[in-house]
């Protein structure tokens, strides 16, 4: 489903967190604009991973009183996807002091606190059972941030990226391509400068290694203007589903072995520390007050080890 002159709002996971009234009176403000593109995209990938699976979502609408809410999405189990989150957020609120600290360490110029705030993101990461399948993880996010001066601040945030387990040189060429195609229609400098800020950013420090084999991601952007960074947001997101739904269909029926298993369970234990250390996103959730700890740990595969036995 595209976004038209009136939404569909059947299509989505669930009732989205913002009145419906309000949302098809006002389609023009970037706030609504994030929360439509969102739900549609979870619908999107929810929907793709269940003709696959042959398995529905488990959906749960919540909301928080500090302001907005979200939909999490959980498929766990499966015989294609031992679990699989895509989860949605519209919080809004008062910006706490240790986000502000986080983000200043960023370079914003952000007064004292607390500072009224919106953010609307959509995140997901899948598990697959069989070690020929990668993890993929995605995310896009917006926030505006007002100033106690009245001034105020907005960007856009994300990326994709994936880990393979046993690598395909193929799938790994296909994936990057896909992202490359979506970053290429907005801006030719795109994909060279955000693959190379996955690279950088997916790399465990501690561990000396690299996640997986990255994909684009990016901070802070908010040039050069808010709707064509919209739009270049809108063809990231897009581009989730052609650029790992082959790899999956190619690769969900072959065989493995304990072997095989075993690594893919190791591998995904330098997931789980990169998501619990250094990950911006379970950073600033865990600083927000109501937070959702379900979903903002929704990152973690139901089985995983931490060092070789």
């Amino acid at each position: 489903m595209k976004e038209n002159s009136h939404t569909n709002f059947n299509y989505f996971m669930a009732v989205p967190i913002t009145d419906t009234k309000k949302l098809e009176q006002n389609k023009d403000d970037m706030k609504i604009k994030m929360e439509l593109l969102i739900l549609r995209i979870q619908s999107d990938v929810c929907k793709a991973l269940e003709r696959v699976e042959g398995k529905e979502f488990k959906v749960d609408r919540w909301e928080r009183s500090e302001g907005g809410g979200g939909i999490t999405c959980i498929l766990q189990d499966g015989e294609i996807f031992e679990k699989a989150g895509v989860n949605i957020s519209v919080v809004h609120g008062l910006l706490p002091i240790g986000a502000i600290q986080q983000m200043r360490a960023r370079g914003k110029n952000l007064k004292e606190g607390p500072l009224p705030f919106f953010a609307a993101g959509v995140s997901s990461v899948i598990h697959p059972r069989n070690p020929n399948v990668p993890t993929i993880h995605f995310n896009y996010r917006y926030f505006e941030v007002e100033n106690n001066d009245g001034t105020s601040q907005w960007w856009f945030g994300g990326g994709t990226d994936m880990t393979p387990y046993i690598l395909d040189e193929d799938d790994a060429k296909h994936f990057h391509k896909t992202l490359k195609s979506a970053c290429d229609k907005h801006n030719s400098s795109y994909y060279g400068k955000f693959k190379k800020w996955c690279d950088d950013y997916f790399f465990i420090k501690h561990r000396n290694e690299c996640r997986g084999i990255g994909g684009i991601f990016f901070d802070d952007l908010n040039d050069p203007d808010k709707e064509r960074v919209f739009q270049f947001v809108t063809s990231c997101a897009d581009a989730v589903v052609p650029s790992y739904l082959p790899i999956v269909e190619k690769n969900k029926n072959k065989g493995y072995g304990y072997a095989e298993r075993q690594w893919q369970l190791l591998r995904r234990g330098r997931y789980v520390e990169f998501n619990l250390i250094y990950d911006r996103g379970t950073k600033f959730g865990l600083f927000t007050p109501g937070a959702r700890y379900e979903s903002i740990l929704m990152s973690l595969p139901l089985l995983a080890v931490s060092m070789e036995i």
